[in-house]
């Protein structure tokens, strides 16, 4: 009956004893436990904490009646992919494509659902269907969620509590795995996907997913109350600088600014919080890199989208399961050096690779970007005094101080407010040494006026009154910006 997706041999399959139909009442024992519709002490706690009325007792067997569906429908779900696992030539899956697998998904769980004598609506029927393709060839109940284009976040604590962010705001989703081993499967699918594994002795993991986005995870024993999954999904559209100021991320004279400073080769520094988004700006202001340069790109997870002509992309690599073949950004960056590169690119700083970055600055690869963590411009040049000392080089601290204000020229704050929104906070610039002291000069910022009933933050974006250290500059690149993009708002 079915192609050749089915096994040549394939016992028939017998109609599970412990699985009753979803159109037949429930087991004993499962009745028994079910919780009762209401209980008198919650009931009247509710009352006198909430305010809005309680819900009508044929509201509450509605939930239960829904709940003890979704409880029946996600057995069968498990009985099925059994089925599927016995029937379907695993073999021939890769050269499938997506629509023959599905029907052939589809002729398997129907034939199951015959000899079950079990009926489903078609509602039901398709969503489970889905389901078990996405089981089969994707990852399971995270499926749908890294295909909605609102999601940025997946967080998964535990088998049943997966939260995302959307716009900024963490949200309950009532997405859950059947149990944590169902949870171990998938991620054994997309750590083993990368060659690497998950378990008790090595219970942490880097990893792509084929779709470019990030993901972490931790599992028990070091997990404690089930395994920690984190996903930062991977943008396919890339926000340009007319994007980012169109959705309020900073002003277009803030952005004919940033124009002037990366065509201009100076070197800059994306500094903000996890989230704030630094890939994203780093993003937008590489797009005014020029195609006739050669750019080389160097990160831990590939994530940079640049649009030029002549593009060289890195990625460190993690160690395997020896400990061995492990290549760092550091490793990485030394090799840009000898490729010829007009700019370097680091998607982000956090180690020792801080000296290589610094002195590539230094020695002729003007207007070199990266980001680092810092929540404002004079603790990124802390962090990066930090990064330095944690390299085990010895140098004193005036030196360390000179070398940086010699290879930074511009720091680019970026910040995500309480409500959710990024802004760019600060664009500040490094003028030189003043004694042991790091001079700095502030050219936009954001100012906060108030929130909203709705949480929502007043601000706007203005100058100081501080004409660009690097104006003599601008000018001789053809950049001549207008002085009125250095005036405050009254």
């Amino acid at each position: 009956m079915f192609s050749r997706f089915k096994k040549p041999e394939s016992a028939p399959a017998t109609r599970p004893t412990g699985l009753a139909p979803v159109t037949q009442a429930t087991p004993a024992a499962r009745t028994a436990s079910a919780a009762p519709a209401a209980k008198p002490g919650v009931a009247i706690a509710r009352t006198n904490t909430v305010t809005a009325a309680p819900k009508a007792p044929a509201d509450v067997a509605a939930m239960e009646k829904e709940k003890k569906r979704k409880e029946r429908l996600a057995e069968l779900k498990t009985e099925l992919h059994k089925r599927l696992l016995e029937n379907l030539n695993l073999a021939a899956l890769e050269s499938a494509s997506e629509a023959s697998l599905k029907i052939e998904i589809g002729s398997i769980a129907t034939e199951a659902l015959d000899e079950m004598s079990i009926s489903l609506n078609k509602e039901d029927r398709a969503a489970l269907y889905q389901e078990l393709y996405d089981e089969v060839m994707g990852l399971g109940p995270l499926e749908p969620l890294l295909k909605d284009e609102t999601v940025n976040d997946i967080l998964v604590n535990g088998p049943n509590r997966i939260f995302v962010e959307r716009g900024g705001k963490l949200q309950l989703t009532d997405i859950t795995f059947k149990d944590e081993r169902h949870l171990l499967r998938i991620i054994d699918k997309i750590v083993s996907a990368v060659g690497r594994r998950v378990d008790e002795s090595n219970p942490y993991c880097d990893a792509r997913l084929a779709d470019g986005s990030r993901f972490n995870v931790m599992v028990p024993p070091v997990a404690v109350d089930g395994s920690l999954v984190s996903i930062r999904k991977f943008k396919k559209e890339k926000l340009g600088i007319p994007d980012l100021v169109r959705f309020g991320a900073f002003t277009e004279e803030m952005a004919a600014y940033l124009q002037a400073a990366v065509s201009c080769r100076l070197n800059i520094i994306v500094s903000g919080g996890t989230g704030s988004g630094k890939t994203t700006t780093l993003n937008a202001l590489s797009s005014f890199i020029d195609n006739t340069e050669r750019v080389l790109t160097i990160e831990d997870t590939a994530e940079l989208q640049l649009q030029q002509v002549h593009v060289g992309r890195m990625e460190s690599r993690p160690p395997n399961v020896e400990g061995k073949g492990a290549v760092t950004q550091r490793d990485c960056l030394r090799n840009a050096l000898r490729m010829r590169p007009d700019r370097i690119i680091v998607g982000e700083t956090r180690g020792e690779e801080v000296i290589d970055m610094l002195q590539a600055m230094n020695t002729g690869h003007d207007g070199s970007m990266t980001t680092i963590h810092a929540n404002n411009a004079r603790d990124g040049i802390s962090r990066l005094e930090n990064m330095v000392a944690m390299a085990g080089i010895e140098m004193p601290l005036k030196a360390v101080r000179s070398q940086i204000s010699s290879a930074v020229n511009l720091i680019v704050q970026a910040s995500r407010l309480q409500d959710g929104s990024r802004r760019m906070v600060s664009i500040t610039e490094i003028t030189g040494m003043e004694g042991e002291v790091i001079s700095m000069q502030e050219i936009f910022r954001y100012e906060r006026l108030g929130v909203e009933p709705n949480g929502k933050i007043i601000g706007r974006f203005n100058a100081t009154g501080v004409r660009s250290h690097y104006s003599d500059r601008f000018r001789q690149w053809g950049y001549d910006l207008p002085a009125s993009i250095y005036e405050p708002i009254a």
